[in-house]
């Protein structure tokens, strides 16, 4: 079982809650309006970040020692090719409330992990990082993670569409992918369709050692 004390900053407060928890949930449908939760969230602790009882942002924890068999990404990239050492947590369906950017928000949801990263000495934070509409244009965005692409990377085990060689744009990448990659973090080669979700997703690799150190003690909320 994962155990972290409530972090707070400012007005906001993280919290980890036990597997199975609904907490989250409304969040969740709102920025993934097919969610109606699976069997990954029993299994998974979940962190909310609350303000004045008004969650601003979830997502589920799971930590594999080795292999990370029965993730969540598993069941749509290949990860035997990864070269993969100590233990990994998986963040997945992370969000944030859309009509609340703080960008503290961001900052706490980190400031939280890393306690968890250096609790359970994680090696890798993995997870699928959605951009939402299955059936938009993301053909920019998606050109401009060409740069970030990992090596060794996952195998394809849906249907998966190539990251294009078009005219790049950053700044269409989704806030969270942006931070991610600020920090280090590679990407597929590939995007998966998720039309369950609506989205379409890359699978994100952040190596905990690759963090620039200035960034990451700024990360810790020292």
């Amino acid at each position: 079982m994962l155990q972290a004390p409530n972090l707070d900053l400012g007005p906001l407060t993280a919290r980890l809650l036990p597997p199975g928890s609904g907490a989250g949930m409304d969040l969740r449908r709102l920025a993934f309006p097919g969610d109606r939760g699976d069997g990954h969230d029993a299994t998974c602790h979940h962190l909310v970040i609350e303000t004045r009882g008004k969650v601003l942002a979830t997502g589920r924890l799971r930590v594999f020692d080795g292999p990370p068999k029965g993730a969540y990404a598993a069941e749509f990239y290949d990860l035997a090719p990864l070269t993969l050492t100590g233990r990994s947590l998986e963040l997945g369906r992370f969000c944030l409330h859309p009509d609340h950017p703080d960008p503290g928000i961001l900052r706490l949801a980190w400031g939280f992990l890393a306690r968890i990263i250096a609790a359970e000495d994680i090696a890798l934070l993995f997870g699928c990082t959605s951009f939402p509409g299955a059936q938009a244009d993301h053909g920019p965005a998606l050109a401009a993670l060409r740069p970030h692409v990992a090596s060794p990377g996952p195998g394809r085990r849906a249907a998966a569409l190539p990251l294009p060689d078009r005219t790049p744009d950053p700044t269409s990448l989704p806030p969270l992918l942006r931070f991610y990659l600020s920090l280090g973090a590679k990407v597929s080669d590939h995007a998966v369709i998720d039309r369950d979700l609506d989205t379409l997703h890359v699978l994100t690799l952040l190596r905990i050692a690759d963090i620039p150190p200035a960034r990451a003690r700024f990360l810790t909320l020292a």
